[in-house]
């Protein structure tokens, strides 16, 4: 058991808004409006309740795929949360970290992730990572490249280099991944950081995440026993 502790770093592979919109007779970007104001509402409850650090997978490098309506709308709701939303959490006293690949990003959105981040800088009621744009593969050849450019030894790189040079190296690795939706895959998410990661897979949408659902993940992981292998 992990003897009431509670996870430092809980990492939420956001799924199900698409479906969630569906069901109920909706386009798509509904349930994306939903999403984002949830991610929002879950981030601040698991502050609330001691967690550290929460990590929100809210847009992949696969994501670019999708329709161009689609991701037109994904980037206005990014663009929403980085701008209008940044107030809540430097209110609440949030620093905002946005991982992920500045590659196709509108230096609209990449103004509004500097500015956000150096607003929540100072903050230390709790630390929220976006996701955005972001691919776990990437990361670690984005990681690779910093070490050869460097002009680091190839006998010099251990682990511990590699972390250093992940996209916001402060982030410690995560202690538990939740993804919602049912589904039970990883989709390169973290894949650095979840190397010894619990799992939870929820049976319900991300749409209908509440804040009693982060008292349940949290009471959930409490009684998990990690091993990190041993």
């Amino acid at each position: 058991m992990s003897d009431n502790i509670t996870p430092k770093h809980i990492g939420y592979i956001v799924d199900g808004n698409r479906r969630w919109a569906k069901e109920r007779g909706l386009l798509p970007y509904k349930g994306h409006e939903v999403g984002f104001d949830v991610i929002k509402k879950v981030a601040l409850a698991n502050f609330d309740n001691g967690v550290e650090f929460v990590s929100a997978y809210v847009f992949s490098t696969e994501n670019w795929k999708r329709s161009k309506d689609e991701v037109s709308r994904l980037m206005a709701m990014a663009l929403m949360l980085l701008t209008n939303d940044v107030e809540l959490f430097h209110k609440n006293n949030i620093k905002l970290i946005v991982l992920g690949s500045r590659d196709k990003v509108s230096k609209q959105i990449l103004k509004a992730i500097d500015k956000a981040e150096a607003k929540t800088v100072n903050n230390t009621g709790g630390t929220l990572a976006l996701c955005f744009n972001y691919g776990g593969h990437q990361e670690i050849v984005d990681a690779i490249k910093n070490i050869i450019q460097s002009g680091v030894l190839a006998k010099d790189v251990d682990t511990g280099l590699i972390q250093q040079n992940l996209y916001a190296p402060e982030i410690p690795p995560v202690d538990l991944v939740v993804r919602t939706s049912g589904e039970q895959r990883i989709s390169n998410f973290m894949l650095w950081r979840i190397a010894y990661s619990e799992f939870l897979f929820l049976d319900k949408y991300w749409p209908d995440m509440t804040e009693n659902d982060v008292k349940e993940i949290i009471k959930e992981y409490r009684v998990r026993s990690r091993r990190f292998g041993k």
